[in-house]
């Protein structure tokens, strides 16, 4: 790595000897400076973009050149004449101030390239051949080339810090829920421009009483000759593996043409490339938003679907296949159609072994070794539809509706050294329909009304199951829970069984006024509800071995061991919020008064509680710069649970994992406090963003946790103790020519108070990670990207205290060969120290190599391996509130293919 390290670094070096710089200031003809000005650098013997500048506020540009060249330089600005010239470059750098005349007539000079970047107003247009290398196939792959734009580790889109939440193409939208899609699957060849929507407001009419600072759309312009045909690509592969053939087909169709769209993803294989993972689809949202979400108030419907333990980068076998559609229609001018519907079948086998210390050892809980094997089966499918109305500029009604179903199992063989061997089977066929209707409606120019709502229906039936060898005649670590559960401890096997249904009814609405005072103020005025019910049921048996069933009446817990619990919770509140502006500042103070009611019952009791409270909410932000913004805020929220944590009888969340709510638990209340810093610099291309939060949770629902051995079982409490969360969060990146380098940080401290065998328990974590990274981004050259990632976890539980350190350098390189060539190599190395025991390390290096023809050519051919050093398993050390512990996951083996992809 160091050697590949200093060879990159000679190579940079060489490069920057090779430039010289030319810099001045763009001024009009009263010398004053044109800030936003464009200045082209064209080489006259290729005529290639050789470089590019936007001035700074002041008329500040620079642009770096190569030594004895020949360049067409191009200034402009709007409304004002371009000027050209040849400029002829030797050894030294040049300084060199332009002036700019009034356009009163039309420019009778070309500009003959266009600019790679450029603003307006809250927009930023990219123009991806600018920065397209040749190498680039997806969507994705573009982005990864733009300043100030990347692809998180979870797949996102991030622009300046902030995660895109909206793509769409030609002005119409993608898959209105996760943008993953449309970065793994829309072609590169096919995108012209790039636009950033920052500020963006999918209501025209509230853009400029709205606060819109965190959000982030981006809008895909297509390029001549895409509109009215089909494009995409299909791809077929074969290839083997130790102990299976290998097959992949991802056929990748898109269609649109002013007045409508569609487009289809298709993707079967074998291989573990999974466009969406099961939790990518079960936390598709499809573009709800709640209502409420600034209103103060949090309540926790609950999610009671399978925690499957595996990913696509954690198992031995996988095996999927995912179909999606999405449309839209412009039936008039006034009235437009929209949907998707997305399928999904996957299977996957996973193994893991793990190490597992709980916390403070002097309470007796003893360490823990276990070896589980999965098998995971998914049958999800999402569908969509929308209909938006705008027969005017004062009125707009959108309506939409989100259904869901799924069909999930998962079956485990678990070995524990201190419980010894269980089977265990989860299944869940939920569903849920979410609903949408906003209104908005402009008065006139000073008086806007907005109305909007949801409704969310979701019922949820899971079944747990677990078979524990017993040995009638002796002692197992589960006899003692056993008993206390009432079972028969007579029979070879304890054959454990749960049914749940949760069902949930939730509405969400609000009544939005806005008046307009003048061109720096205006006042809303919001009246809101919330309402939910939930009803949850669960019973816990036994099946015996005659056949018939018992029904355990517990030792504890007053002998409860089934549920019948009916939750409701209300909240009505009116709030009220000043937005002004003055000079470099926006401030929006904000009040809020509730009206809560919650009310339970169960076992022939009710338990009911109604009261009022006032919320406030502040934010100032202050413009320094049309890109650079600082941004603080500061809110109190109510934070209220979900029906499970307060219905009193026995739920099994695993075998060794028992619970009882607690009717009696109040709602808690949290402090947050943000920092937000945001600087986009287009004079030298530096990107910086920043933000540091705090919050002060008090009366959090904390647990009350006993263990019988590594059995715990827990119940719920309002703590008194205030629990504690810090986080920072930053990235710098800067561009020097076709150089970009970054640096990533984020701390993490938390404190959680809770009791453990009847002892409170203060679990502090610190988490640092610092991810310096430079790659380049040459047009004929090949490419590089190092990244080096460092990260240290701290944790004290009691008198245990765990310190992980993690060093993960990677390199990825990618090369255009002559115009028909493409080789891409990712390597990656994690090593895993906790300070006491011998470092865990494991690696990782995927390699392809593609031919076409020429880059307008039909077909292309890959090589493509995965995992080539054949490693067998990962390695993974963490902490949770009660535990540490050490994992190896085991990972599917080396996968060769080959691949053809057909590009229409």
């Amino acid at each position: 790595m160091k050697k590949i390290i200093s060879l990159l670094l000679l190579l940079l070096a060489n490069f920057s000897n090779g430039q010289i710089k030319l810099e001045g200031v763009v001024r009009d003809s009263l010398n004053n400076p044109l800030e936003l000005s464009n200045i082209v650098a064209l080489n006259q013997v290729t005529k290639g973009l050789e470089s590019y500048a936007i001035a700074d506020q002041k008329g500040n540009y620079k642009l770096e050149l190569g030594k004895n060249g020949t360049y067409i330089i191009q200034v402009s600005y709007i409304g004002m004449k371009t000027f050209e010239e040849i400029l002829i470059t030797k050894e030294i750098n040049i300084q060199k101030n332009y002036t700019l005349s009034p356009d009163n007539v039309l420019d009778e000079v070309e500009i003959i390239y266009e600019m790679p970047i450029s603003i307006k107003g809250d927009t930023l247009t990219y123009k991806a051949d600018a920065y397209n290398t040749g190498t680039e196939r997806k969507l994705g792959d573009v982005l990864k080339n733009l300043p100030g734009v990347e692809i998180n580790e979870n797949g996102q889109i991030e622009v300046e810090g902030k995660v895109v939440n909206k793509l769409m193409v030609n002005g119409k939208d993608f898959f209105d829920g996760d943008t993953k899609l449309g970065t793994k699957n829309i072609p590169s060849n096919a995108v012209d421009k790039i636009q950033v929507l920052r500020n963006y407001s999918e209501v025209g009419q509230l853009s400029s009483v709205r606060n819109n600072q965190d959000n982030v759309a981006i809008n895909i312009k297509l390029k001549e000759g895409k509109e009215n045909f089909w494009f995409g690509d299909v791809t077929a592969s074969a290839g083997a593996s130790p102990d299976k053939g290998l097959y992949v087909f991802q056929p990748k169709l898109f269609y649109y043409s002013p007045n409508y769209s569609i487009n289809f993803i298709g993707d079967i294989n074998n291989t573990g490339e999974l466009a969406l993972t099961q939790r990518d689809i079960r936390g598709f949202g499809g573009g709800f938003r709640a209502p409420s979400n600034n209103s103060g108030t949090s309540i926790n419907l609950g999610d009671n679907g399978l925690n499957f333990l595996t990913s696509q980068a954690n198992a031995l076998e996988i095996e999927n296949k995912l179909a999606t559609g999405n449309f839209s229609y412009a039936v008039s001018k006034a009235l437009d159609l929209s949907g998707f519907i997305i399928l999904n079948d996957s299977r996957i086998l996973s193994k893991e072994t793990s190490f597992v210390q709980y916390t403070n050892p002097e309470l007796g809980i003893p360490d823990e070794a276990t070896e589980q094997t999965s098998n995971e089966r998914s049958n999800q499918g999402l569908i969509k539809l929308s209909a938006s109305y705008k027969p005017n500029t004062i009125n707009q009604m959108e309506y939409d509706v989100l259904a869901r179903i799924s069909n999930d199992r998962q079956n485990q063989n678990v070995f524990s050294s201190v419980i010894g061997n269980t089977k265990q089977l989860d299944e869940v066929t939920p569903y849920s329909i979410n609903q949408n209707l906003n209104y908005y409606y402009t008065l006139d120019e000073d008086n806007i009304f907005a109305f909007e709502a949801q409704h969310l229906f979701k019922n949820e039936n899971p079944f747990y199951n677990a078979i524990l060898i017993n040995n009638p005649f002796g002692f197992d670590a589960f006899d003692t829970t056993a008993a206390a559960l009432n079972l028969d401890t007579s029979l070879n096997n304890y054959d454990l069984n749960q049914n749940k249904r949760i069902k949930s009814n939730q509405l969400d609405a609000k009544l939005d006024y806005y008046h307009i005072i003048n061109q720096k103020s205006n006042v809303n005025i919001t009246a809101g509800t919330i309402l939910s019910h939930q009803n949850f049921s669960s019973s816990i048996f036994q099946f015996l071995d005659n056949g018939n069933t018992l029904e355990p009446i517990p030792t504890f817990n007053d002998g409860r061991a089934t549920n019948d619990t009916e939750y409701f919770f209300r909240d009505v509140y009116l709030s009220f919020r000043y937005r002004f502006k003055s000079g470099k500042f926006t401030v929006t103070p904000g009040l809020s008064a509730h009206s809560y009611g919650n009310k339970n019952t169960q076992f022939g009791k009710t338990f009911e509680d109604n009261f009022f409270r006032i919320l406030p909410d502040f934010e100032t932000r202050i413009q320094f710069k049309k890109s650079e913004t600082l941004t603080f805020r500061y809110n109190i929220q109510n934070q209220f649970t979900d029906v499970t944590r307060l219905a009193e009888g026995l739920v099994l969340n695993n075998f060794n994992n028992i619970q009882f709510g607690d009717s009696n638990l109040q709602n808690a209340l949290s402090h947050n406090v943000s920092l937000l810093y945001s600087s986009f610099n287009l004079f030298n291309y530096t990107n910086v963003f920043a933000r540091a939060a705090y919050s002060n949770n008090i009366d959090q629902i904390r647990g009350l946790t006993n263990f019988e051995n590594v059995i715990r079982t827990s119940t719920f409490f309002n703590s008194n103790f205030a629990d504690e969360n810090v986080n920072v969060v930053g990235q710098i990146q800067r561009t020097f020519g076709k150089v970009v380098a970054s640096l990533n940080g984020n701390f993490n401290y938390s404190k959680i108070n809770q009791f453990i065998q009847g002892q409170q328990s203060v679990n502090e974590g610190y988490t640092q990670t610092y991810t310096p990274g430079i790659r380049t981004n040459f047009k004929t050259a090949p490419n590089i990207n190092i990244r080096y990632r460092y990260s240290v976890t701290e944790n004290n539980q009691g008198s245990r205290n765990t310190k992980f350190i993690t060093n993960a350098p990677s390199v990825s390189f990618d090369a255009y060969i002559l115009k028909k060539i493409t080789l891409k190599s990712n390597y990656s190395y994690t090593n895993q120290n906790d300070g006491s025991n011998e470092s865990q390390s494991f690696q990782n290096w995927d390699a392809s190599v593609s031919y076409r023809k020429d880059k307008d050519a039909k077909w292309e051919y890959e090589l493509r391996a995965s995992n080539i050093l054949n490693i067998d398993s990962q390695v993974r050390n963490s902490a949770n509130a009660v535990s540490v512990f050490s994992s190896e996951t085991f990972i599917q083996p080396r996968f060769i293919t080959f691949r053809f992809t057909y590009t229409l």
